[in-house]
């Protein structure tokens, strides 16, 4: 059993930041990837950004310039640093982690609002 858990989430004006974090635990150690999906309201789950275990990130294109993604040594934990945040930022935001199968946390709420 793996669990992923987020913390960070929370209520921010726009143009503040945020960092979100995910930590994993139980049966596997490592992962091969790691990152953050969100899904707003009514709208599909989409990628925000991934890291591999040999440093190759990805941004989905709204987060281009706004957003890192970084990983620690062991690659079982995933930060996201949001900057400039927007209200169209405002989703659950998923942790994922990849091994021989793809896990997912229970999701944080960011809610950016003035």
């Amino acid at each position: 059993q793996v669990q992923l858990v987020e913390s960070g989430g929370g209520l921010v004006q726009p143009g503040g930041s945020l960092r979100l974090s995910c930590t994993s635990s139980g049966s596997i150690y490592s992962f091969r990837a790691m990152g953050w999906y969100r899904q707003p309201v009514e709208k599909e789950r989409e990628l925000v950004a991934r890291i591999t275990e040999g440093g190759t990130t990805t941004f989905g294109d709204s987060v281009k310039g706004r957003f890192s993604i970084s990983a620690n040594s062991a690659m079982n934990a995933v930060f996201l640093q949001m900057n400039d945040l927007r209200p169209e930022d405002t989703a659950v935001y998923y942790c994922t982690a990849l091994a021989a199968d793809n896990y997912w946390g229970q999701g944080t709420q960011v809610t950016v609002s003035s």
